[in-house]
């Protein structure tokens, strides 16, 4: 059964979506989905009132002057039914243009790279000019130009961060650039927008938008890396070597390290589990380790059967700060 942590965390966006921008991308589009439904109103106020006007005016035993009935049918037809949506039809294109000009298809020299690969079901982020891999969590500075690298090592996703642009597909084989900048701090959900299996609606992302120096620490975190030297550190090391935790995730100071899951080296930093699926707790990553299938079912990792000490120790090691 769904808890309601897992409920808020699975629900609760920072931001409005779409229609709350928080970039420049993500404002122009907003523009014109505002711009669109604005000349649907005035549409619909205007034929409605027709209709309403119509209704209201009051039968006649005349008889219709057919010569003006046809005229005002005809004046009707080509206002209405012609000119009418040939301008509205002219605008929104001439708009969608603009838009379309607005939105970047490369991204300038300075601008920051990252590379993202999506999976079934969560996402690995790599920062290639930092030496900084994790996961499920994406951290972006404040007033920079981001070019963000989709692909795909399974099948199609789509990643899209509505609050600050527009979506773009994640495939197999192929590589294609989003550029997307954020002006305000904050923090948003991104969902995978494009159906891969049966937890594409718990293939979630958390993006933190933070000012320059906050992203510069954050980095440098990622960077330095301390082996724990605890006593119950040192044994839940050995229970994630021993278990065969190391043949699927890498984690530096652990010896072999995988790549089919995600990097678990700043899982003490993260605020999520399971891809945006459960709040980071202790308990939430005790129930994840021994039955991850009870909390997203499909998941390519298995249960893990260990006594209650080596499951204590090997969260021990692996909340431990880095």
């Amino acid at each position: 059964m769904r808890t309601w942590g897992e409920f808020e965390t699975a629900m609760a966006p920072a931001g409005a979506g779409a229609l709350d921008p928080r970039g420049p991308v993500a404002e122009a589009i907003a523009d014109l989905w505002w711009l669109m439904l604005a000349l649907g109103v005035v549409v619909f106020v205007i034929f409605a009132a027709l209709l309403l006007a119509g209704l209201g005016r009051q039968a006649s035993d005349d008889a219709p002057d057919m010569a003006r009935h046809r005229q005002l049918v005809t004046r009707w037809i080509g206002v209405g039914g012609v000119a009418m949506p040939a301008v509205i039809i002219v605008v929104v294109f001439a708009a969608t243009l603009q838009t379309m000009a607005d939105v970047p298809s490369s991204a300038p020299a300075d601008a920051l790279k990252i590379e993202m690969t999506g999976h079934q079901f969560w996402y690995e982020i790599r920062y290639p000019g930092e030496g900084v891999v994790t996961a499920n969590e994406l951290h972006l500075p404040v007033g920079r130009d981001i070019a963000i690298s989709l692909t795909s090592a399974d099948v199609i996703h789509s990643f899209w961060v509505p609050e600050l642009g527009g979506k773009l597909d994640m495939m197999p084989d192929r590589t294609n650039t989003l550029v997307v900048r954020a002006d305000v701090p904050g923090e948003f959900r991104s969902r995978c927008a494009e159906f891969c299996g049966l937890q594409h609606t718990k293939m979630g992302l958390v993006v933190v938008a933070e000012d320059a120096d906050s992203f510069r620490s954050w980095i440098s975190s990622q960077q330095t890396f301390t082996e724990p030297t605890t006593a119950d550190a040192r044994g839940g090391r050995q229970v994630f070597v021993g278990a065969g935790c190391v043949n699927c995730h890498a984690l530096r100071g652990a010896s072999g390290g995988g790549t089919p899951a995600p990097d678990l080296t700043d899982l003490p930093l993260r605020r999520t589990l399971g891809a945006a699926t459960l709040p980071n707790t202790r308990e939430n990553l005790a129930r994840w380790i021994t039955d991850p299938h009870a909390i997203k079912e499909g998941v390519a990792m298995p249960g893990t059967a260990l006594s209650d000490e080596q499951l204590d120790a090997l969260i021990t090691y692996l909340t431990a700060t880095r």
